[in-house]
């Protein structure tokens, strides 16, 4: 992704996905609006039955004409990580350190959620941001 702006207005494009963007008054909220344009345009394309485009290099975009300006204006690249919700769900077998598997079984206590759906929420909303 490519990532511009200033503070106040940050604006986030993705050069292979045509349509795809985001924005936010922070980069931080900018780049969580980018995960979701991310999910919501890859479902959009793969309900449509479209292939979704492999992501170029970062050398290809930095040397892609169409985006000369941008970089010479202090736009910079970026990454997020898409997770897709596939429908089916699937057993893992799953190592921790005993006091973490403990934390969320507390946590999922109190949320009134499963192990599962807990480690599959936290998985949900930190993998993009770990790109």
């Amino acid at each position: 992704m490519l990532i511009d702006g200033k503070a106040g207005k940050y604006g986030v494009i993705f050069p292979d996905l045509p349509g795809c963007t985001a924005m936010g008054r922070t980069i931080d909220e900018a780049l969580n609006n980018a995960v979701e344009s991310l999910r919501q345009w890859v479902e959009i394309v793969s309900a449509r039955g479209t292939a979704v485009p492999a992501p170029s290099s970062p050398d290809a975009i930095r040397a892609d004409a169409r985006f000369a300006e941008d970089f010479a204006a202090g736009a910079t690249l970026g990454s997020v990580t898409l997770v897709r919700r596939l429908g089916r769900t699937v057993k893992a077998n799953l190592s921790l350190d005993s006091g973490i598997l403990a934390a969320i079984d507390a946590t999922a206590g109190r949320l009134g959620i499963s192990r599962s759906a807990m480690v599959e929420k936290l998985a949900e909303d930190r993998l993009p941001e770990l790109a």
